[in-house]
């Protein structure tokens, strides 16, 4: 099979141009002097969603820029002493010169590599060394933009101070890099959000000659409005900007970011509905889209995953069974998780909605599938006292029945060896002893339980006021006997030292089996492209750049198991119904047909990989140095970014969605090439199902044969180990 027709045979990516051919580690930027700096608080600094963007991305900025790329930061301590390695740029580089003017001007500055994939070089400005300055700073943004900072402000004071040191730097450097080389140096400057865009607007005022790219994640006055309980989409067009942040107080905030949004050569945002809100709260159409991406690394073979899947999941296994003691009626292998996570912001993360579709759910399958059960988890950072007493007695107590399990099953396996080889037929009375039950029967009465089990793992702060308990008491899911839908709401983010579930936030994400984030508000949305890249399906809205892209960009997103609930042409309450709906319906699917739609799910990832979306990053760095050396246009001449097409999966039965005009072409029906994919992913997926059925069978004789030996030898215990399957 040609390498065509094999990318073609996995759906995956077919782009016209991606940023492979231009990975040479900074040979051809070295030679052309061209040099690129990305200005983010967030640099070797967590603190949010921009932190993951800017560390992702640096493997392929660096794999296509070299030395040539640089990250500029503030310098925190408590981050840069676990980040960043120090070390001093070698002497003859023009980095190294301009960091050593600014030194000597008495500025703190630190230098060295970033200890994520790629290393990174990266310059780090102590704000504090440049605090006397500030009011100097201030003057100069006021006399040349009219913009004024509150004295109170202290992130928009550090903000300023961090941009004209960023300045200061820039201005240093390109006096230095143009005796580097014979070429003229070839300057961009990106600028993520607003902290980073006094930086920009310090370079445009002061007309030093580079080219600018300012970035907007999400747009200061969006998230605000939206915090608010607005119907933000709907009056986009019509809400008065500055009377809405000067009425939140942030009004000079808000001129910061649209000053830089207009002042920068390209101005770019992370989706087409961020994009349109740019367009109508910061006044600016961005000049192109930069998706968010991933570093994916795929896996030798397809199965691998999916074990993956089998092992997490039976750790979660392990926390329900403590969870729910005194209440575990329900099959785990007829048991599905769902979970939500992210800031706890309850409306815009869509918590709200997510709980009201839960309690329809709830009543869906005690109706139709009152044998399957779901469970959601809820994953909020808030306040806590601490972890609740039941869950830890309940996990204390599963341990020590399982103890003592593990213990009589040893004993019993050596009474059977020691009997068999005196050459007697083993006995009930000669295995289980008298001791071996009272044991049995101490556990089995520490597992009673009075109440139900508790919906929350910690014990939260100010709990009668909490807006997801809040939503629960509302929707009466408390964890009954009768309820299919159980909750469990776990206030902190996971760690693999955590006493309840014992896994980090990866391998939680893995041991699902459906994220559901249906946001009101959110830019991006890294959580659904996470589940996304570890093969789980996700359900997101139209309202996130995440479903947006995966809209325009996928055939029939449902088939490769994004469900996309929507929320912006339609009634809240239709979209409960539809986020129900699509619960429901993947509540339905056979065990095979999730393996099928997981596979499909994990072929996306190469979509989400930077080496595919950094793309659009130079794309736009291109544009801009065009901008600023018109004489470029030629040597850069290049097409735009190709497009990626995902077709409908060959074996998913057709539905007028595929007629959308706002979807990808489809192949061209009819062609050999269509026929013989059409072959081979049914044989692949039959070859699948084939092979799950064969383990059915097999268990069902093992189980039979398992019950013709208790029959013959009458034990009220059989301990036996059996093949465990995938969901």
């Amino acid at each position: 099979m040609s390498r065509e027709r094999a990318s073609r045979r996995f759906y995956r990516v077919d782009s016209t141009n991606d940023l492979f051919e231009f990975m040479d580690r900074g040979y051809s930027a070295q030679h052309e002097n061209r040099w690129n700096f990305e200005v983010a608080w967030e640099a070797a600094n967590k603190v949010g969603g921009i932190y993951t963007v800017i560390r992702s991305k640096a493997y392929v900025s660096t794999e296509e820029m070299g030395d040539q790329f640089c990250l500029i930061g503030p310098y925190k301590e408590h981050s840069a002493r676990t980040e960043v390695e120090e070390a001093d740029f070698p002497p003859h580089n023009p980095l190294h010169q301009a960091v050593q003017v600014l030194r000597d001007q008495g500025y703190k500055v630190v230098t060295g590599t970033w200890l994520v994939d790629g290393n990174p070089q990266i310059i780090l400005f102590d704000i504090g060394s440049a605090a006397w300055k500030l009011d100097e700073y201030k003057q100069e943004l006021w006399s040349t933009c009219n913009l004024g900072i509150p004295h109170l402000d202290i992130e928009a004071n550090d903000a300023v101070i961090l941009g004209y040191l960023v300045c200061q730097f820039i201005a240093e450097f390109r006096k230095a890099a143009e005796g580097y080389s014979s070429v003229p140096p070839r300057i961009v400057v990106h600028c993520h959000e607003w902290q980073a865009g006094v930086g920009l607007i310090a370079l445009r005022t002061r007309h030093v000659d580079v080219a600018t790219v300012f970035t907007t994640h999400a747009t200061l006055l969006g998230r605000y409005l939206c915090a608010g309980k607005t119907d933000f989409y709907n009056n986009l067009d019509k809400f008065s900007v500055d009377e809405e942040a000067g009425k939140r107080q942030i009004y000079h905030r808000y001129c910061m970011e649209r000053a830089a949004t207009h002042l920068a050569h390209v101005f770019t945002t992370v989706s087409d509905i961020t994009g349109f809100e740019a367009e109508h709260l910061l006044k600016r159409k961005p000049d192109i889209i930069t998706p968010n991406g991933l570093n994916v690394k795929k896996f030798a073979a397809l199965h691998e995953f999916q074990n993956l899947h089998a092992i997490s999941k039976e750790k979660i296994h392990e926390f329900v069974r403590g969870h729910f003691y005194g209440h575990y009626d329900f099959d785990l292998d007829k048991t599905l998780y769902f979970f939500i996570a992210g800031r706890y912001e309850f409306g815009n993360k869509g918590a709200d909605i997510f709980i009201e579709a839960l309690a329809r759910l709830n009543h869906y399958l005690k109706t139709s599938r009152p044998d399957l059960t779901v469970v959601a988890f809820l994953i909020f950072p808030a306040k806590t006292n601490n972890f609740n007493v039941e869950s830890l007695r309940g996990h204390a107590v599963t341990k020590s029945l399982r103890d003592t399990i593990n213990d009589i099953q040893q004993k019993i396996g050596k009474r059977m060896y020691e009997l068999c080889l005196s050459g007697r037929m083993p006995e009930a009375q000669d295995l289980l002893q008298k001791e071996d039950t009272i044991k049995i029967k101490r556990c089995l009465y520490a597992l009673q339980r009075n109440g139900l089990p508790p919906i929350t793992t910690h014990n939260v702060v100010d709990d009668w006021n909490d807006p997801v308990l809040n939503a629960v008491r509302r929707c009466n899911l408390f964890n009954t006997v009768h309820d299919r839908v159980k909750m469990v709401f776990h206030p902190e983010f996971l760690s693999s030292t955590n006493p309840l579930f014992g896994l980090d936030y990866e391998e939680f994400v893995r041991g699902c089996h459906l994220g559901v984030f249906p946001s009101y508000y959110e830019p991006w949305g890294y959580t659904p492209a996470e589940c996304t890249v570890m093969g789980i399906p996700s359900i997101t809205t139209n309202l996130s750049g995440f479903g947006c892209f995966m809209q325009e960009h996928i055939a029939d997103p449902m088939s490769y198991g994004i469900y996309i609930v929507d929320r912006r042409f339609i009634g809240l309450e239709m979209s409960v119904q539809q986020l129900a709906q699509y619960m429901f319906d993947f509540a339905r699917l056979s065990r095979r047909q999730r393996i099928i739609q997981r596979n499909r799910t994990e072929r996306l990832s190469d979509l989400l990989d930077w080496r595919n979306l950094g793309i659009y990053y130079r794309q736009a760095r291109i544009k801009a140095l065009m901008t600023v050396y018109p004489e470029l246009a030629s040597e850069y001449a290049e097409g735009g970014v190709g497009r990626f097409n995902y077709p409908r999966p060959i074996s998913e039965p057709p539905s007028p969605s595929s007629s959308r005009h706002t979807t990808p072409a489809a192949s061209v029906h009819g062609s050999d090439d269509e026929d013989d994919e059409d072959e081979v992913d049914d044989e692949k997926e039959v070859n699948i199902i084939q092979s799950i059925m064969r383990d059915d069978a097999r268990i069902k004789s093992k189980v039979a044969l398992v019950r013709i030996i208790s029959y013959v030898m009458h034990l009220p215990f059989i301990f036996t180990h059996t093949l465990y399957i995938y969901r």
